[in-house]
């Protein structure tokens, strides 16, 4: 049995999408073991897309994730299942673009934005949702949000 970490970003609780996308991953099997809605400060969306992202994507790129994690509330979440990591990010789609995304993921399914579109309008993508992309991330973003008891 493991762990990781979801986040449901502000386009998701806008567009009242929390739910579905609690019943899809409760539907693959996992288990929710924490969950809270809040507005993120930009010191903790900072600690969440750390100087790694900028590494990977550029400054901007972190600017914008920043900008958008932190315009409306997030759900973030821990989730408890074999292969957890794995699967929630299946289950979410394995592309950051909507558009790039499989059907029967959540991105695939409920998101409506693209890469191109967000680049044209100087903004990240909306894509719904953040999951760990590790173990070790998991255990790094679970304890951030919900305290080291929480973490895997």
């Amino acid at each position: 049995m493991g762990r990781t970490f979801a986040m449901l970003k502000p386009d998701a609780v806008e567009r009242r999408l929390v739910g579905e996308i609690i019943k899809r991953l409760e539907s693959r099997g996992l288990r929710l073991v924490a969950l809270r809605m809040l507005h993120a400060s930009r010191a903790l969306a900072g600690k969440q897309y750390g100087e790694e992202i900028a590494r990977k994507y550029g400054e901007q790129v972190r600017e914008w994730l920043l900008e958008y994690t932190c315009e409306g509330p997030v759900v973030p979440m821990v989730w408890e299942g074999p292969e957890a990591v794995g699967l929630v990010r299946e289950v979410a789609g394995d592309r950051p673009s909507p558009s790039e995304c499989a059907p029967g993921t959540i991105r695939g399914d409920l998101g409506d934005d693209s890469q191109e579109r967000a680049l044209a309008q100087g903004r990240a993508i909306r894509n719904l949702i953040h999951t760990a992309d590790s173990p070790e991330a998991a255990e790094r973003e679970s304890a951030l949000w919900f305290g080291p008891d929480s973490a895997p």
